[in-house]
């Protein structure tokens, strides 16, 4: 599959890294030192990688992954052009300057409405790029989930298969209305900045599902 990153910091290279890893074809873009980009794509491998425009990835991508700092989403989006029919996975969490939802409006919702035409999908965003990194060489029972939220079912699918093949446990918490919980800031009650396994999610759904109080924060030796 061919995977655009738009923003390969920290969090998208490590999708970028994970993506190539698992035989996906990547285009990195957006930095304001283009030689970052190179030095990255040079790095994954010439055959799987390359670096361009976000005009240029998200032409080029079956899959494109926003990963920029909050504030930079509008200039993002407006580089990357229109994005209708493009599945969309949005890393972003709502902190530093830009504008910001309302009370009581979820960040997927919000950014969804700013993504018009694009068929978007929230993950990526709970966990620290340096502990996802590290997650992704896990197998069996001790693979970390990484929740999925949206309200387009087949991109919804076609993300997790992605995520699967990066080394991660995908788990649906539903629309973009209903997943507070995996949004910042770190706070109890949420899943956002801690660890999940698969074991443990399925109550975590069930509860986002009956809008009742998600389950303690698991804890792993």
């Amino acid at each position: 599959m061919k995977i655009g990153v738009i923003g390969a910091g920290r969090i998208g290279g490590n999708c970028a890294r994970q993506a190539v890893k698992a035989g996906h074809d990547v285009m990195l873009s957006f930095a304001r030192d283009l030689s970052k980009l190179d030095a990255l794509a040079a790095e994954l491998g010439s055959a799987r990688a390359s670096a361009g425009s976000p005009a240029e990835a998200a032409a080029f991508a079956e899959v494109l992954i926003l990963s920029v700092p909050w504030g930079a989403i509008p200039e993002a989006l407006l580089l990357a052009g229109d994005l209708s029919g493009k599945i969309l996975v949005d890393t972003t969490n709502q902190f530093g300057s830009g504008p910001k939802p309302r009370a009581g409006e979820t960040a997927a919702s919000f950014n969804a409405a700013r993504m018009p035409g694009a068929r978007y999908v929230k993950s990526f965003n709970t966990l620290t790029s340096s502990f996802q990194a590290e997650a992704a060489g896990r197998t069996g029972e001790d693979r970390v989930v990484q929740w999925v939220c949206g309200d387009d079912e087949p991109a919804k699918e076609i993300v997790a298969r992605v995520i699967e093949e990066m080394g991660y446990v995908p788990v649906d918490l539903g629309a973009t209305a209903t997943c507070a919980v995996m949004e910042a800031p770190r706070r109890p009650g949420a899943v956002y900045g801690e660890e999940y396994r698969a074991a443990d999610a399925q109550a975590v759904v069930d509860a986002v599902r009956a809008g009742a109080e998600i389950p303690s924060t698991p804890t792993y030796g």
